[in-house]
């Protein structure tokens, strides 16, 4: 009897054991979706589905501004229905990448304020456009651009590690900024800083100012650790032209992207546009199923 009731407890261990290995897992592709605004507006987006909020440093970590301040914005956070989980407006435009009026000192200070605040916040991405601050100027060479931009960034990504922070690099269109204007433009600066704090971001708003195609994510899917979307026309919120942006869904899936969505576009009007937004999104990522 007794080994009866042990071979017993082996046929259904190994009757569960198969079923569990062999049931489908649930899709986590993009279950993450958040939007780029102020961390007041959290509550009223979680009711809508998404879950975190992508701040700017300069509103949010405020890297210029006292430790009381910043403490401050951080209690509302905390109290927050959603968390914030990246920020972007990175380096301010007065303080320069590239160019002979440089300051990588300075920026190295005011970035590693940033990061020790964001490892405060739980903040896990940093968004490097800034385009204002990397734009080169009129009459100045692009290469020694590119070498001093490198150069920076490179500096930058083990503090940030030290944070437990990961910078991701935006290219931005040629419209916004004339550095590193694309997706492979992008994966070949972090393959030169080689380091697995600083790492690519895919804006599919940009990819298509551009026309650049999702091969690219297909190119460095292997560094794009963070993403942002916005329709093309008047870079509106998803849904609001119905633009397609399926071919961009589907690569990075296909690459297996595990990371977040951020909503970076200009709302009309954010809460009542916001339902609309995810639920077109939603609707286009079934599609890949």
């Amino acid at each position: 009897m007794i080994k009866k009731n042990i071979f017993t407890g082996i046929f259904l261990m190994a009757v569960l054991t198969f079923f569990s290995c062999n049931s489908p897992k649930p899709d986590t592709f993009l279950s993450e979706i958040g939007v780029c605004t102020s961390v007041s507006n959290a509550d009223m987006l979680a009711t809508q589905g998404y879950t975190y909020v992508e701040e700017s440093v300069g509103g949010f970590l405020m890297p210029a501004k006292s430790e009381e301040e910043f403490n401050e914005i951080l209690q509302q956070a905390q109290n927050a229905a959603i968390p914030v989980k990246a920020c972007n407006s990175f380096i301010p435009g007065s303080l320069k990448s590239v160019g002979p009026e440089a300051v990588h000192p300075e920026i190295l200070e005011y970035m590693e304020i940033a990061f020790r605040r964001a490892q405060k916040a739980g903040v896990e991405y940093i968004v490097f456009g800034s385009g204002g601050s990397r734009a080169v100027p009129e009459g100045f060479s692009k290469e020694e651009a590119l070498r001093q931009f490198t150069d920076l960034c490179s500096q930058m990504a083990p503090i940030a590690a030290r944070y437990d922070v990961v910078v991701v690099l935006e290219p931005l269109n040629k419209k916004e900024c004339n550095l590193i204007n694309s997706v492979l433009e992008g994966g070949v600066i972090v393959e030169e800083v080689n380091h697995p704090n600083f790492r690519l971001l895919a804006d599919i708003y940009h990819m298509m100012m551009d026309g650049e195609g999702p091969e690219s994510i297909e190119k460095y899917g292997h560094l794009i650790e963070h993403t942002h979307i916005a329709e093309k026309e008047g870079r509106a919120a998803p849904g609001t032209h119905n633009e397609d942006f399926t071919a961009y869904f589907k690569a990075l899936k296909e690459v297996g992207y595990e990371g977040k969505m951020s909503i970076e576009c200009r709302w009309e009007d954010l809460e009542t546009e916001a339902p609309t937004a995810i639920q077109a999104m939603k609707n286009q990522l079934v599609t890949l199923n």
